[in-house]
């Protein structure tokens, strides 16, 4: 279920590293409920749009809104703290921990407002997300699926009403990218918005109802996957040849 309100805008935003300009003017609506996948080939600046939305980084232009509110000068653990979760396209668990204490970390840290026992609740998700069976295992042994599987448990476990995925298929083989979609539309049932930032097109195409395409820090297409698709802007940046 989606609602016309965006939960989670970009306003004109732009990013300029010295006399580079890595984003021109992006500015994308995100209804509550919806799952967008955006896409483009790499160097299009999709990772510094999320850096962007999430605080990682301080836009040169332009502003951020969540749920309404200009987060723009709030910075990651702010954002947060107001719903906004991301997971990383390389997994960096906490080291030294096993897995069930990485996800405790975040139910204790990444939410505002604690109603929930944080042990319980670290539990649930290990279960959501398949890893229960590997709660006590060392984080750093697990493998590359596992990896991303325990990336997703961290974000999860700051209870997001935004979730934000960073090329999260990456490095997977095709039954494990199927796995990885499985769950994340189980996640989106939940009714947590998502987006997804992914340069493997089929993993989006499965998953989202809308896509974004970007290239050389701007919006070539907005739409349905099958808009976007064949739309000649995107063939010529995304394939490299018009359809």
């Amino acid at each position: 279920m989606t609602s016309s309100s965006p939960i989670l805008s970009s306003d004109g935003i732009s990013m300029s590293f010295g006399d580079f300009k890595v984003l021109s003017d992006i500015s994308l609506d995100v209804a509550r409920g919806e799952i967008v996948g955006v896409l483009g080939p790499n160097g299009a600046g999709k990772t510094t749009y999320m850096n962007l939305l999430t605080g990682a980084l301080p836009p040169t232009g332009g502003r951020v809104f969540l749920g309404g509110e200009d987060v723009t000068r709030l910075d990651t653990a702010q954002r947060c703290h107001r719903g906004l979760a991301r997971t990383h396209q390389v997994p960096k668990p906490f080291s030294g921990m096993t897995v069930f204490e990485n996800v405790l970390v975040a139910v204790n840290h990444g939410r505002m407002t604690h109603h929930v026992d944080p042990v319980t609740e670290a539990w649930q998700v290990l279960e959501e997300t398949g890893l229960a069976h590997v709660a006590n295992r060392p984080a750093e042994t697990l493998g590359l699926l596992d990896r991303k599987r325990l990336e997703l448990s961290r974000a999860l476990a700051t209870d997001p009403t935004v979730l934000l995925l960073d090329e999260i298929g990456g490095g997977l083989t095709d039954a494990e990218g199927d796995a990885l979609v499985a769950l994340i539309r189980d996640i989106h049932a939940r009714g947590i918005t998502i987006i997804w930032i992914e340069h493997i097109m089929r993993l989006l195409l499965e998953a989202c109802t809308r896509l974004v395409c970007m290239a050389e820090g701007k919006v070539l297409a907005d739409g349905t996957p099958h808009e976007v698709v064949k739309s000649p802007a995107v063939q010529v940046a995304y394939f490299g040849a018009a359809a």
